[in-house]
């Protein structure tokens, strides 16, 4: 089993002189709601280097930049595109995960995930242009590798046998094929080569942060206030969090932050703090999370209190953390979980209940191995996939949309 949801982000961190770049995407799809916080029925999001540039879910409706560069140098009709192509695409994941579960019995009771992947690698070369090193479009079903392109020989490759009637079909589709392999060894190509081009300052100028976990008095005099800070850091998108004996801490439990802060130099910082009880023996740790420089730590609190700052001194003005890209991440996590616990393939760790922060406390870095689906498949990749490609009627007969001034190309989608 290879699922996609912990196959990429959280353990790669990405240096500048890589010996080859990927461009990816993954697109996953619920067969219906679920009642859980930051779960959403349909999510997508674009990956350069194993690092999110963009983002689409059914809740919000729209394909938004998650890298500053990819903001400042895509224009406006990019994104206007790019959101009308998620729409399609989430309506072709509705009707095709429908005919999947009709295929295989499934019951309309339980939650069933389709996703698909597809990308490409390249090499730099000489003259600073990018050579083709592989491409991959694959999809997944229920955490099950279930079809893939062979893209030197052009034919789709089942990997379970309720996908031999999606292969048959797809075979006998010529200008699919062709097309498939044209978008992965060229317009993803070129699409790659622009992104890395704009994202090469970013990379470059990217500064890991300091971390700090410190007590300070609190107004309460039974009280103390737990800080976590981390400063200096390049480019602002962090993450940082607060555990309890493992467990990640939220609002409701009494947790507050600053959000990111810019600093005096263009370095960012953020503090997140909670009051605890001075008699309280739990283990507290800060966790932070700097994707654009690599860094990542795990800082135990050694139960010191700092008595120069005065109580409460950086709590007068609060902000609530945006949850940040990888709350998603871990919001899906927690969904493919729930749904190999259904199947009893899985059980909940240490006692915990589905629902549960379990998934939450998962440590970055250690969620996930890359994708292993056969030879030539790139490691850790996931393919984006949507952005111009008609996807509204399921029943393609292979036309393509040839529209790439300003989006990336996706291969066509057929019925499965």
């Amino acid at each position: 089993m290879s699922p996609l949801f912990l196959l990429v982000l959280l353990g790669t961190a990405v240096a500048v002189n890589c010996e080859t770049h990927k461009l990816t995407y993954i697109y996953t799809a619920l067969s219906k709601p679920v009642d859980l916080p930051g779960i959403h029925e349909f999510t997508a999001m674009g990956l350069l280097n194993d690092r999110m540039i963009d983002y689409f879910d059914s809740s919000n409706q729209e394909k938004v930049p998650k890298q500053d560069w990819m903001k400042d140098r895509l224009p406006k009709d990019y994104w206007e595109k790019g959101t009308q192509s998620r729409k399609s695409k989430q309506q072709w994941f509705k009707v095709n995960i429908d005919i999947l579960m009709k295929r295989m019995n499934q019951s309309q009771d339980d939650v069933h995930v389709l996703q698909w992947l597809h990308g490409c690698e390249g090499e730099p070369q000489d003259d600073g242009s990018l050579k083709f090193v592989r491409g991959v479009d694959m999809y997944n079903y229920d955490g099950d590798d279930f079809l893939s392109f062979d893209d030197k020989n052009q034919v789709w490759v089942a990997h379970i046998p309720a996908a031999e009637h999606t292969k048959r079909k797809w075979d006998s589709m010529p200008v699919l094929k062709q097309y498939t392999k044209g978008y992965l060894e060229k317009e993803c190509m070129d699409w790659l080569s622009k992104f890395v081009t704009y994202s090469q300052k970013q990379l470059r100028d990217a500064k890991k942060p300091d971390v700090f976990v410190y007590t300070t008095p609190s107004k309460k005099p039974d009280n103390l206030v737990l800080r976590c800070m981390a400063t200096g850091f390049y480019p602002k998108d962090i993450v940082l969090q607060i555990k309890r004996n493992g467990r990640v801490l939220e609002p409701a439990d009494g947790l507050e932050t600053t959000g990111v802060c810019p600093n005096e130099d263009e370095t960012f910082q953020r503090r997140d703090w909670v009051e605890i009880l001075k008699s309280d023996q739990s283990d507290y740790t800060c966790q932070v999370f700097h994707e654009a420089s690599g860094f990542y730590i795990e800082e135990s609190w050694d139960r010191t209190i700092d008595r120069n700052e005065t109580p409460d001194d950086s709590s007068t003005v609060v902000l609530v953390g945006a949850v940040g890209w990888i709350v998603v991440l871990v919001g899906l996590i927690a969904v493919l979980l729930g749904v190999l616990r259904k199947r009893g393939i899985l059980t909940p760790p240490c006692g915990g209940k589905e629902g549960t922060d379990s998934a939450a406390s998962i440590p970055l870095g250690s969620v996930g191995q890359p994708l292993n689906v056969s030879a030539g498949v790139p490691k850790t990749e996931i393919p984006d996939g949507t952005d111009g490609a008609p996807v509204s009627d399921p029943l393609l007969s292979g036309e393509c949309y040839h529209d790439n001034r300003n989006t990336v190309q996706d291969p066509p989608a057929a019925e499965v």
